[in-house]
């Protein structure tokens, strides 16, 4: 990939974008279409990721987000991105909503895209597997589903299901937090909390119309924020913005999101949230509010110059990408504070240039594109905004950004940063032996790349002080594992096994189209949409010790 032409008013560039690919293919990420598109699917098709505005710019004023994909409605996130804070951690899935956005925001000292700490891998407690009897507290095909476990292998803890009937297109089950003792899901219109250790319903918040946004973040005592439309319909507004105790299950204050312009009248939104800032993004435009009380902060508009039209949020910080008003309509990264929205640096993209996705707000890391030239990168920048290095290595890298959203810019499931390191993981040209690879922000150089091996692929769950955790599955329904890397070197260290038997099957099918997250010890993976027909479906999965 050549180096893009030098942007005006830049420092001069590092040679070398390197051989990271251009835009995927239409449908890229998405579920095959069929009967059941969302069911149970082998590991061993590749699956490739879509993301809105992927090699595409991201939607100016009065421009309209791309179609969704086929029998995929509403956003849909990235493969496995952890939000991590001092209380609350949000994943994200693979080709589902979520989305891999999901900076951090809560701890300043964190970095971006990371576990707050290493997962310790004692968790607190292993109760016995909930064998369910099909009224969703289980799965009436399950037994005993640790009774094929081999000597070193872990246990699955519970199996929660859902027996719920919706629309042709499903039901949305898009979001999970894990926050202290309580695993979070939304589901259809409801959120729900579950007890981490055995599963049982802790609370349930009904919000009687659908979720149509949410911000992958929480607070540090474990709040987030959400959207849900005004009525039911087709004519109703993503407009009513809520805060949710994730800890408590209780609803918080609600506000009116107010319309920007007479384009602003969303169906879904794009939502971040860092410290007591919280910003929506929509087609219409942008706005920043106060998570304690869902006050206006400010809004994207502006008169004249580079206009932001869109907000990434993570570690007590906001980067907007604003869309200049100059005749080449170039695209400008912009340093923003929280409270105010004032610039602080600004890095300018070349001409014909546009953000996809933001890997991580601090440490700045960027995947641009060139649509008409087919060109892709993924630059790092320095703390005051100028350009660092480029990321340069042989392979085709799947980032799994904002995925069937253009109103979202992170929510990157196959990418986490920690420190000085981005780890990416390349797509499996057979379905499988993919590769993760740590590049060195300061170089732009691939430091280290490991195979997952024979039949097996590698999902990036989070990175923290110093380490990778990844999820390593296998395409011949056998048992995965969780597995730790040195950012250093690469070096593997096995954190959980999965068990063998009629575990396998479930986990194995729970690969695709799921969020995943490991904290203290535990592997939680989940669906990201329901069918819908009345029958136990698979929602929640939970391994540990």
């Amino acid at each position: 990939m050549t180096e893009p032409p030098q942007p005006p008013n830049q420092p001069p560039t590092p040679s070398g974008y390197g051989h990271l690919p251009g835009p995927p293919q239409p449908g890229y990420g998405y579920p095959p279409q069929g009967a059941n598109p969302y069911a149970q699917q082998p590991p061993t098709v590749p699956q490739p990721v879509a993301q809105g505005g992927y090699g595409f710019p991201p939607p100016g004023p009065g421009m309209p987000p791309g179609p969704p994909a086929p029998g995929a409605p509403g956003r849909r996130k990235g493969a496995v991105i952890v939000a991590a804070a001092v209380a609350g951690v949000l994943v994200l899935g693979t080709g589902a909503y979520f989305a891999f956005l999901g900076d951090d925001g809560k701890d300043p000292k964190t970095p971006v895209a990371q576990g707050s700490t290493p997962a310790d891998p004692k968790p607190s407690g292993s109760p016995s597997v909930d064998k369910g009897d099909g009224s969703g507290n289980g799965m009436a095909e399950q037994t005993d589903l640790n009774a094929g476990r081999k000597s070193g292998e872990d246990k699955v803890l519970w199996l929660k299901t859902a027996k719920l009937t919706g629309p042709g297109a499903g039901i949305p089950t898009p979001a999970m937090w894990v926050v202290g003792d309580t695993v979070v899901k939304t589901v259809d219109k409801s959120v729900i909390g579950y007890a981490v250790t055995d599963g049982k319903e802790k609370w349930k918040v009904d919000f009687r119309t659908e979720i149509c946004g949410y911000a992958d973040q929480t607070t540090a005592d474990g709040k987030t924020v959400l959207t849900v439309k005004d009525g039911e319909g087709s004519n109703a507004t993503c407009n009513q913005m809520k805060l949710v105790d994730l800890k408590a299950g209780k609803e918080g204050w609600t506000k009116e999101l107010v319309k920007e312009n007479l384009f602003d009248g969303a169906a879904s939104v794009g939502m971040a949230l860092t410290g007591d800032t919280f910003v929506v993004n929509r087609m219409g435009g942008t706005s920043a509010h106060r998570v304690s009380t869902g006050d206006k902060l400010f809004s994207g508009q502006s008169a004249e110059g580079c206009q932001p039209s869109q907000y990434a949020a993570g570690n007590g910080k906001l980067l907007a990408v604003a869309l200049c008003m100059d005749d080449d309509k170039t695209t400008e990264i912009q340093d923003a504070d929280p409270v105010t929205g004032k610039k602080t640096w600004t890095y300018r993209l070349p001409k014909g240039w546009r953000v996809g996705s933001v890997l991580s707000v601090s440490p700045t890391v960027i995947d641009i594109n060139n649509r008409e030239e087919s060109k892709r990168a993924i630059v790092s920048l320095t703390p005051d905004g100028k350009k660092r290095a480029s990321m340069a290595a042989e392979g085709s890298f799947e980032t799994n950004c904002n995925a069937g959203s253009t109103e979202n810019l992170q929510g990157c499931g196959n990418s986490v940063v920690d420190g000085d390191t981005l780890f990416l993981r390349t797509a499996a040209d057979k379905g499988f032996d993919n590769e993760v690879v740590a590049f060195d922000l300061g170089t732009g150089k691939a430091k280290w790349r490991r195979k997952a091996g024979d039949k097996r692929n590698w999902y990036p769950v989070k990175a923290g002080n110093g380490q990778l955790i990844a999820y390593r599955s296998n395409a011949l329904r056998e048992p995965g594992e969780m597995v730790s890397m040195a950012a250093g070197s690469g070096e593997p260290k096995v954190l959980l096994r999965m068990p063998s038997g009629p575990a396998a099957n479930i986990e194995s099918s729970m690969v695709t189209f799921q969020v995943r997250a490991f904290e203290d010890g535990r592997y939680f993976t989940s669906a990201t949409r329901l069918i819908g027909e009345g029958k136990d479906e698979r929602l929640l999965m939970v391994f540990g010790k």
